[in-house]
């Protein structure tokens, strides 16, 4: 392989990662949103509906981890059952309990936002 191969080959291959690099995007951050009370009319009730934006995001949160804990018992419970440790039944009551839980809390949620 000649020196000339190797320059050709080279040069092909910078203008190719030269040619597909990523396109810097020059736009516009957005500005920050106001709270989804509105603003208020003092900077002391619009801090108050920021907060009461971070206890909803909190709750979601905990909401989440809630559906996530009963999804992971549901698998442990039908891996129980492949290994006869648990039988159907189980598998069908720990959907119940946990459709309840999940219920119960979004509906403590949805009243402890009613407070604020």
């Amino acid at each position: 392989m000649s020196i000339r191969t190797i320059t050709k080959s080279l040069s092909g291959a910078a203008a190719l990662i030269i040619g597909f690099r990523p396109v810097i995007a020059t736009a516009a951050l957005p500005g920050a949103q106001p709270p989804s009370r509105g603003e208020g009319t003092s900077w002391l009730q619009t801090i108050q509906n920021y907060g009461y934006d971070g206890f909803m995001l909190i709750g979601l949160i905990l909401l989440g981890a809630m559906m996530v804990g009963v999804a992971s018992h549901a698998y442990g419970v039908y891996h129980d059952i492949h290994e006869g440790k648990k039988k159907w039944r189980d598998l069908g009551l720990t959907a119940v309990v946990g459709i309840c839980l999940i219920g119960v809390g979004i509906f403590m949620i949805t009243k402890a936002t009613g407070v604020l």
